[in-house]
């Protein structure tokens, strides 16, 4: 299938790129680690950027310049093909020249065993966790699930947008006819997938699979190479996919002081929380199973520190004694600033702003970690060079894609805490997120390791920059700076448990205990995404219904439609279509000025004028109108919309097979 060539082809060009660019040293093998854990998730990372980004920037070429309907076909016989010639011409001088001779993918046969069971493991939760949230059922229904719906609504759009229509200059689907604010790169790689074949849920979920187990092996492969112990790496995973936090003891107290505990952990369906929006699930394992793209751009970044990792080593080998000295050496010494691997450096700045438009979050959490490693680790000026790097390509990015941006960073303080204090951020802290963050602070403290004391510090620097930043008109995403820093530190608390479970009865008791702590408020969420999802507990949508078949053969990208607003996980969406203004808070936090459009549509919803709709459809560039009978009120739920004016002013096009939804073309 050429779906899954397009992903093997990926991870080829990636590894050719690891191994000709970067031999020397990610070959190298600290503390006799099995490479090949991190070889392929690596590659399967950058190679994806390095195959997607040419594939993105020819089908716009073949669309906006050659008018191609279908510009996916020929942006991937070509991306394919020369990638398959790249890599077989590659891989025939490497072996005649016998340049395969150093890798040793497989340095211990015992613990390679090990670590295949457990990312046998992993991939098996993911993918069953994956797949029972969002899933096609055999007649050809979406069902996504309770917990995941409301973002998969323009995430499914925008990957529409791409595999059923040209979405070419891109424009994101709940906001037409503008420009595109919201990191879509990840949605177009799986528009690419079901262009080329795979099933909308398989093209959605199989690289989510891969980027979040991918992440998880480098995530565990970090533990190893700071603790040496497949223990550390046996508690990462865990500690990943279930949180620690508060509410859990909370709830118990409640229900135990009204004597219905058991019934009500058999009865609730919700998140629990006594936190704001801590009932979204915005603290727990349900963030991967929604945001997709998150898990990638962890990856990208993860591979990007486990290189910049040797550094910290270079500089944890310094035998100067005292923190104080140790740490002044750090800023005093040649070896501190000189250049140690410019290209390198280079090399991955730029791949690491590439992923900018995958998950902007993400690449800002590795440059504010990596900051935090540069302050301890010598060769700072690779540092530099990999920041400015990254950040003129974020750039590059942005001034393409966003032509009007209401993103500013303004310094807030508090992220959601109304009247917040120091100790008032710890204890709130504590509260979402237990022993994770305010324990990794004593942690910083008392643990002897250097490195993992460097990587604590900068595992931090995240929570600080999402209680004094804001970037976006909802402060509210900034809540996933925190989970970076909670996903990270469980790197060091996996290395924490495993020593503890070395010592003897009382250690191990200690381990139990601190093991419970961490992870039972997580379990609990874990119940609930099990409980409110799957077939029975999940909004379902038609791909093969009349409105959406006809959308997609009628309408183009260029066609900007207003639609009610009330449509999120919807047939209409679910066709990939423009939306003049789709739900309100799809576009407002994405970043986009909803107030004149909303004041347009209702304008043209509500008027009994058909020289009002003639008017302001002109002016606004909208192509058609949807009227549905489902939804005959606007937002205030009381202002009735007028069909008798669209009527006249419109054409009718279309009528559903149940009457209820009618297009009208715009004279």
């Amino acid at each position: 299938m050429l779906a899954i060539l397009y992903l093997i082809l990926a991870c080829m060009t990636g590894f050719v790129f690891l191994h000709a660019l970067f031999r020397k040293t990610f070959f190298e093998k600290p503390s006799g680690q099995n490479m090949i854990w991190i070889a392929v998730p690596s590659a399967f990372g950058f190679g994806t950027l390095l195959l997607t980004w040419p594939l993105y920037i020819l089908a716009y070429f073949f669309h906006t310049k050659m008018q191609a309907a279908k510009p996916l076909g020929p942006a991937n016989l070509i991306v394919m093909l020369v990638s398959a010639l790249i890599v077989a011409a590659y891989f025939f001088v490497q072996k005649k020249k016998n340049g395969f001779r150093e890798l040793k993918p497989v340095c211990d046969r015992k613990l390679f065993i090990r670590e295949a069971i457990l990312y046998a493991a992993v991939l098996l939760f993911v993918t069953l966790s994956i797949f029972h949230v969002f899933f096609v059922t055999k007649d050809g229904t979406i069902c996504a699930g309770y917990t995941v719906f409301s973002d998969y609504a323009p995430h499914v759009s925008m990957i529409r947008s791409f595999s059923k229509q040209a979405n070419f200059p891109t424009q994101y689907p709940f906001y037409g006819g503008s420009d595109v604010k919201y990191h879509f790169m990840f949605q177009f790689l799986t528009g690419n997938l079901e262009f080329l074949g795979l099933r909308l849920d398989f093209a959605y979920n199989l690289p989510s699979i891969l980027a979040l187990v991918g992440f998880l092996m480098l995530a565990t492969q970090l533990s190893y190479r700071l603790f040496t112990s497949f223990a550390a790496e046996l508690f990462v995973p865990a500690l990943f996919f279930f949180r620690s936090g508060t509410a859990i003891v909370q709830f118990m107290i409640e229900h135990l002081q009204s004597h219905d505990l058991i019934e009500a952990i058999k009865q609730n369906r919700s998140f629990i929380g006594y936190t704001e929006n801590e009932n979204w699930g915005l603290w727990n394992y349900n963030v991967y199973l929604n945001q997709r793209h998150l898990a990638f751009g962890l990856l990208v970044a993860a591979a990007v520190i486990w290189f910049f990792l040797f550094y910290a080593d270079t500089a944890c080998a310094d035998s100067e004694n005292g923190r104080l000295k140790w740490f002044a050496a750090r800023w005093s010494k040649k070896s501190a600033w000189i250049f140690e691997d410019p290209l390198r450096a280079l090399l991955l700045g730029v791949l690491l702003g590439s992923a900018t438009f995958w998950n902007g979050a993400a690449v800002i959490g590795a440059l504010l970690i990596l900051f935090g490693m540069a302050v301890f680790s010598d060769h700072k000026l690779d540092y530099l060079i990999l920041a400015v790097c990254a950040v003129c390509v974020s750039f590059l990015q942005t001034h393409v894609f966003i032509k009007e941006s209401v993103f500013k960073a303004t310094f807030f303080w508090g992220f959601l805490l109304n009247d917040p204090s120091l100790f008032g951020v710890l204890v709130y802290l504590a509260r979402i997120m237990g022993i994770t963050i305010v324990g990794a602070v004593i942690l910083l403290i008392f643990l002897k390791k250097r490195q993992a004391r460097i990587l604590i510090f900068s595992f931090l620097i995240p929570v600080v920059f999402a209680f004094t930043m804001s970037l976006t008109p909802d402060v509210t995403v900034n809540h996933k700076y925190i989970m970076i820093a909670a996903v990270f530190l469980s790197v060091i608390w996996g290395g924490v448990l495993a020593a503890l479970w070395k010592k003897k009865a009382a250690g191990r008791a200690c381990m139990v205990l601190l093991l419970v702590l961490l992870t039972a408020n997580g379990l609990y969420d874990f119940l609930i995404i099990i409980r409110n999802n799957g077939f029975d507990h999940s909004y379902q949508v038609d791909l093969n219904s009349d409105v959406t078949a006809w959308l997609d053969e009628n309408l183009t990208s260029e066609d900007l439609v207003l639609a009610p607003s009330s449509y999120t996980f919807h047939e209409v969406p679910m066709s990939g279509i423009m939306m003049y203004r789709g739900y309100a808070y799809y576009a407002w936090s994405a970043g986009y000025d909803i107030e004149y459009r909303t004041s347009v549509s209702t304008a043209i919803y509500a008027t009994t004028d058909s020289e009002v709709i003639k008017e302001l459809t002109k002016k606004e560039g909208i192509d058609y109108i949807i009227y549905d009978e489902y939804g005959q009120t606007l937002d205030d739920g009381e202002t009735l919309i007028s069909e008798d004016a669209i009527k006249e002013a419109c054409k009718l096009v279309y009528t559903s097979k149940d009457s209820y939804i009618r297009i009208y073309k715009v004279k």
